[in-house]
């Protein structure tokens, strides 16, 4: 494990860099270990941005601005075509390629928003993610995935009801979703599809790398123990549950795993 994700998961949430932070995770992936031309976009990005700050007085302007310059001028999209190609949850492929998940392009537009000082935030959306632009007088919405296009209330109620099947209430807001939980959001996006693609052993890995990001997701522990015993590695998802019966409080969840524990402990 690298030094930079064990000093990532020690972080305070606030300090949290969302793109520093998802290039540190792709970093780990990368044997050349030289994210170099991922941050020269990254800056050239901000340059562009800083000449146009100006003009952005209010949040509408903010969000037609970041637009304008990750799509229209530096053509980040969001993959359509290969939507579950492992490359759009990678911040370093994304930033080559111009394409990425609906998180991985928002950590991008969310982590230039604040270096320019404009509140700036990932929403978490049923199946999908949006960024929120603008404090609380006048914030707008918008989704990096369609090339920065604005979101509507009544667009918003129409995704969740369509994740919902018709079925939920009318949305009046969306939580901002915490610097650490989108890179959870991130890891999750990598290791689903990994398992689903039938490479169980690589999703162990995300969800190990989840855990040092986060040790207070307990999810990620779960998965973790989950995918260990499935390896026939008993004492370290006996160390993996003990974990998360360390942060856990829910009662009945506890009873579960002690009683997981207990199961494993004649093992």
């Amino acid at each position: 494990m690298s030094d930079d994700l064990l000093r990532l998961g020690l972080l305070d949430d606030e300090d949290i860099v969302l793109d520093h932070a998802a290039l540190a995770l792709a970093l780990l992936d990368h044997a050349e270990g030289d994210d170099d031309p991922a941050r020269a976009v990254i800056d050239a990005v901000a340059d562009r941005l800083d000449e146009l700050a100006p003009v952005a007085r209010d949040a509408q302007t903010q969000a037609e601005v970041l637009a304008q310059v990750f799509a229209d001028e530096f053509g980040f999209s969001g993959d359509s075509d290969s939507y579950d190609d492992p490359a759009n949850a990678d911040l370093i492929q994304v930033i080559a390629r111009r394409r990425g998940l609906p998180v991985s392009l928002s950590i991008l537009y969310v982590a230039a928003a604040r270096r320019l000082g404009w509140s700036a935030h990932v929403l978490d959306v049923p199946g999908h993610v949006l960024v929120l632009i603008g404090g609380e007088a006048a914030p707008v919405m918008i989704d990096p995935f369609r090339d920065g296009r604005f979101v509507d209330a009544a667009e918003l109620a129409a995704m969740v009801q369509g994740v919902a099947g018709g079925r939920a209430p009318a949305v009046s807001h969306v939580a901002a979703m915490p610097n650490r939980a989108v890179l959870v959001r991130l890891l999750l996006n990598q290791a689903t599809r990994a398992e689903a693609a039938g490479a169980a052993r690589r999703a162990l890995i995300l969800y190990r790398r989840m855990t040092v990001v986060a040790p207070d997701y307990g999810h990620g522990w779960w998965e973790r123990a989950r995918l260990e015993l499935a390896d026939g590695d008993v004492t370290t998802a006996r160390s993996s549950l003990a974990a998360m019966l360390e942060i856990t409080r829910d009662t009945a969840l506890r009873m579960r795993i002690a009683t997981l524990l207990a199961s494993l402990a004649a093992v």
